[in-house]
């Protein structure tokens, strides 16, 4: 099997940035909305589009969003606000509004994401257990009603630190356009059990458009095309 969307590039950081170029080039609106990842290879994509994007995208038309967030204060090294922070919002100056996801205000969110109506953007991960976003196999947000768009989870495994909160599968597809960034060796298994349809939460990522780019190190496991 293979995974639509799915392109091999040789600098995951530049097509990302390239996409989220585009992506605001061709938005539906005046503002445009964008929900952000964490991890190492989110730090490296929101680097590059900050260089990238210097003067391709008007900041002040844009509103962020997060598709996921541990419960740490947002000042906490392991926060995905604080890396968005840093790789991303403090140097392209300030966006039209940053929308942080709070544990302890997850309806609040729900509400907020709701009355969006569609990301443009969505931009997520992958773990080396198959999990996206914070949906981890075996949680109980996988199987979240579908009018649920936000909720809190954790990893039934332990190997996923602290309760996060997290958009849906539900939040997630209201997304025009979900990119998936994968980078590394160690992401190669969970990339082929996407690859093989395996039940595993990456693969059960739904949207307008689904795009993945990945390394070649990443796609090393995979059936050749």
């Amino acid at each position: 099997m293979t995974i639509a969307g799915l392109t091999v590039v040789p600098d995951v950081p530049a097509a990302f940035a390239e996409r989220v170029i585009d992506s605001f080039g061709a938005r539906a609106e005046e503002t445009y909305s964008i929900a952000l990842s964490g991890g190492d290879t989110a730090r490296r994509c929101y680097e590059r589009l900050a260089a990238d994007a210097a003067t391709r995208i008007d900041w002040w038309k844009v509103d962020v969003y997060w598709g996921d967030e541990r419960c740490v204060p947002h000042d906490h090294e392991d926060s995905n606000y604080l890396l968005a922070r840093e790789a991303l919002l403090d140097r392209v100056g300030a966006a039209n509004a940053t929308h942080l996801m709070r544990c302890a205000e997850v309806d609040a969110y729900q509400l907020r994401v709701g009355d969006l109506g569609r990301f443009d953007l969505v931009h997520l991960g992958l773990g080396p257990d198959g999990h996206t976003a914070s949906l981890f196999a075996g949680s109980p947000a996988l199987e979240a009603d579908p009018g649920r768009l936000v909720a809190l989870n954790e990893d039934p495994s332990g190997r996923n630190p602290y309760p996060r909160m997290t958009l849906t599968l539900a939040g997630i597809a209201r997304a025009r356009l979900v990119v998936v960034t994968v980078e590394g060796e160690a992401k190669a298994e969970a990339l082929a059990a996407v690859a093989r349809g395996d039940d595993v939460p990456a693969s059960r990522i739904e949207a307008e458009r689904v795009i993945w780019l990945v390394d070649e190190a990443a796609a090393s496991l995979l059936p050749p095309a």
